[in-house]
């Protein structure tokens, strides 16, 4: 099926050729439903902390970070914007002049309340001759919208969304990457330290460096502290490639295969690379200006803070299971710890003998940890909290997508209706063990899970793979607990008319 080019192409991705195999195989197996236990709520799976636990984790969490750990903050940032301006695209396109739909008529009511209003205004001036005002009274809307939106004009329509602008401050604007810079001097710094890592598209790169050369020195200067910014994109090697309906390769029209990015999940492989003792992970959309932040702070290290005392007791339990000479009465300590705390469990765990137990144990705590945040689910579509079986027979907390649950199952679709949390995307993440070296994370991924999508090329039908997602298949096997945090701390921006909201503005 391979031809001697297509094995070249595939080699100068770093891909090898069994992957493409198991591709292959999968295109033509599909991916199993995962088995559920039920929804992970407050009852079960979901941590609901008190004021003093509150108290409590914040403190362990500035104590850490006078310790000399390096942290990091984590920050996905490879999107393009265009979906953000889909319905003004859909105007720009479109055979009305004036505005219609009540999305359009919004925009264009409030078009002064967005942050890069002047820088668009100005713009217009350049290319137009007028101002918006001038171009609105001549009923002039779509080439308000083109100059915000196409390359010779602000070209919003095809930068990254972490480089617009969101946010109106008095000395100025900022963009999402900005806001991260700040939240990080704020809860993700060690001894005046704060390392922040962007995953971006190659053809960004150069825009998010600039960025970062104009506005770095500002910054620390503001917060009296040093930033390390890194960036890295998504690795070929982790593209995935695409197959016609017939589950065979799709070719271009050169007769090359075509590859596809393998999703989100492929940056565990950037994640992997990191030199971090615990990481942020939190999503480029996801930001408010300072007026707001402080919520976000406090949950922040809030859930850092649950992290390091929780780690704290998996490593001292992992040098006493090292020393093989635990008492009976210790390993079903370190048992309730595992299943109570880490909400890990195995039902037959108290039949195992000292020896069996000893090493159950071992295997499942020496592993990273990632404490998530859970907020109460409001209607947003993504994934939510569930305790789902893995193939080993034990029971774990899982962030699932609904495609990952058969909806022809009467059972598991009642529990994923029970659903009372959404995933965020809000992970702080241990990823060294607990002699200090780092985990291989990519052997805690669960390969048998991942998503195939329809897509097209130049007309023609394809299927797509989308590999393990990052905080789905690519961590399932972390051990990982759920925290409630305030609806308050997530914030998304999905489209342009979200600047609009209270929290945004």
């Amino acid at each position: 099926m391979l031809k001697k080019e297509d094995l070249k192409q595939i080699n100068e991705k770093g891909i090898s050729e069994k992957q493409i195999s198991r591709q292959l195989e999968d295109f033509k197996r599909g991916f199993p439903y995962l088995k559920l236990e039920g929804a992970a709520t407050p009852k079960k799976g979901v941590v609901v902390l008190n004021n003093q636990d509150c108290m409590s984790a914040c403190r362990v969490w500035k104590d850490y970070q006078t310790e000399g750990h390096k942290v990091v903050k984590f920050v996905p940032a490879s999107g393009a914007a265009s979906r953000m301006f889909k319905d003004l695209f859909a105007f720009l396109n479109g055979s009305n002049e004036t505005p219609t739909s009540e999305f359009e008529k919004e925009f264009f009511a409030n078009i002064r309340h967005f942050a890069f209003y002047e820088e668009l205004s100005e713009k217009c001036q350049q290319l137009e001759g007028k101002s918006i005002d001038d171009l609105v009274l001549e009923g002039r809307y779509k080439a308000i919208v083109a100059t915000l939106l196409n390359n010779e004009g602000l070209n919003y329509g095809q930068l990254p969304k972490g480089l617009l602008l969101f946010h109106s401050y008095e000395d100025g604007m900022r963009t999402p990457m900005e806001e991260h810079l700040v939240e990080a001097a704020s809860y993700a710094e060690s001894n005046k330290q704060a390392h922040v890592h962007f995953t971006v598209s190659h053809e960004h790169l150069d825009l998010f460096k600039q960025k970062v050369a104009e506005k770095k020195a500002v910054f620390e200067t503001k917060f009296d502290v040093n930033f390390d910014i890194s960036f890295s994109e998504q690795k070929p090697s982790t593209d995935t490639i695409a197959v016609n309906l017939d589950n065979t390769p799709f070719r271009n029209e050169d007769g090359s295969l075509l590859f596809r990015p393998g999703g989100h999940g492929a940056l565990i492989e950037n994640l992997n690379d990191l030199d971090a003792d615990i990481v942020f992970i939190k999503n480029i959309d996801n930001v408010v200006p300072d007026r707001l932040k402080s919520d976000t702070i406090n949950w922040k290290m809030i859930l850092a803070g649950k992290l390091v005392s929780l780690q704290k007791r998996t490593f001292n339990y992992l040098h006493k299971l090292e020393s093989c000479s635990c008492t009976r009465e210790e390993l079903e300590e370190m048992s309730d710890f595992l299943q109570n705390e880490l909400y890990c469990k195995l039902h037959n765990v108290d039949t195992l003998d000292n020896a069996s137990l000893t090493n159950y144990l071992y295997k499942k705590l020496n592993r990273p940890i990632r404490v998530c945040g859970m907020v109460k689910n409001v209607g947003e579509p993504g994934g939510g909290p569930f305790l789902a079986y893995n193939q080993d027979g034990t029971i774990s907390l899982q962030i699932l997508e609904s495609s990952q649950i058969d909806k022809n199952n009467e059972a598991s679709m009642r529990m994923f209706t029970e659903g009372t949390h959404f995933n965020p995307v809000d992970l702080v993440c241990a990823i060294k063990d607990y002699k200090g070296q780092a985990f291989d994370l990519t052997n805690y991924i669960d390969k048998s899970t991942g998503f195939i999508s329809s897509k097209s090329k130049n007309g023609r039908e394809l299927k797509a793979l989308e590999l393990p997602g990052l905080w789905n298949g690519a961590m399932s096997n972390w051990n990982t607990v759920f925290v409630e945090v305030p609806l308050d701390t997530f914030n998304p921006v999905k489209t342009v008319n979200d600047l609009l909201r209270e929290q945004h503005q």
